[in-house]
């Protein structure tokens, strides 16, 4: 088995002091990809910068307390790569992959953008450059006889059944149509070539989602979104066991807004 579990920590210090560290010593993954670290390694403390029992690399972003990527893997990877030949986003913090024997496993944090702004023309300009390098990710790693995982906060809601308020958010960052549709392009077999392998396995589920507002009672009422994805090479697709989101049991239990979302494949 390979587990692979994915999380946007909301500033890992923070996470830290909230419950991170007894969840990743109690985790079952082999493979821990995390998003919006915000933080520089030298910043971190040293259980959380390098535990014991993980190879771990960070991809902080340039910009100070901005986004930041890392894989925590419990085997050394064979290569590591920050970034995917963008100049203008190698060094935003946002991707960062490694390969490990048969599997490519990558930590992705696209922005967020907002509608009707710069942000959202930052997103359109990282999705028009990310979905060329997804194929000729695809491509070399079949040329190697390898599979590809990419996981992350993806900030997109695909469908309808990925948000809880779809009809409220129609021209929202996050479920805009041109968004909705690069995903579409990504995910369709003739084109990016990726599954979606948590609704590959719960095809007709609301959700599961993985990101709940902290305003209001959103996560209580699980008005959630799901937003944070494991989109994987179809060989790799097809071995996924099981694939859930680990939500925490209350509120007060969450160390981050977002909740870790976790694959077994069977290797």
């Amino acid at each position: 088995m390979l587990t692979v579990t994915t999380v946007n920590v909301n500033g890992l210090r923070a996470a830290a002091k909230k419950g991170f560290l007894p969840w990743l010593a109690g985790t079952d993954a082999d493979v821990v990809c995390l998003q919006e670290v915000r933080a520089e390694p030298q910043q971190l403390t040293a259980e959380v910068r390098e535990p014991e029992g993980w190879h771990v690399v960070h991809a902080p972003a340039a910009a100070k307390g901005r986004a930041g990527v890392s894989l925590y893997t419990r085997r050394e990877p064979e290569r590591v790569r920050v970034g995917f030949g963008s100049a203008e986003f190698d060094g935003s913090g946002r991707y960062v992959e490694a390969d490990l024997p048969g599997v490519t496993v990558a930590s992705l944090y696209l922005p967020s953008g907002e509608a009707g702004t710069e942000k959202q023309d930052e997103k359109y300009r990282f999705m028009g450059e990310f979905l060329p390098y997804l194929k000729e990710l695809r491509a070399r790693a079949a040329a190697d006889g390898r599979e590809v995982v990419v996981c992350g906060d993806w900030n997109i809601a695909h469908r309808e059944a990925d948000l809880k308020n779809w009809r409220g958010n129609k021209k929202n960052a996050g479920f805009l149509p041109e968004e909705r549709e690069w995903l579409s392009r990504v995910l369709d077999a003739a084109d990016g070539g990726y599954v979606d392998v948590v609704r590959e396995l719960h095809p007709e589920e609301e959700g599961p989602y993985s990101w709940w507002s902290y305003r209001g009672r959103a996560f209580d009422n699980d008005s959630g979104w799901r937003i944070d994805y494991q989109l994987a090479t179809p060989g790799l697709a097809a071995r996924a066991v099981k694939g859930y989101v680990e939500r925490a049991a209350s509120h007060e239990e969450r160390w981050s807004d977002h909740a870790p979302v976790t694959v077994a494949y069977g290797l």
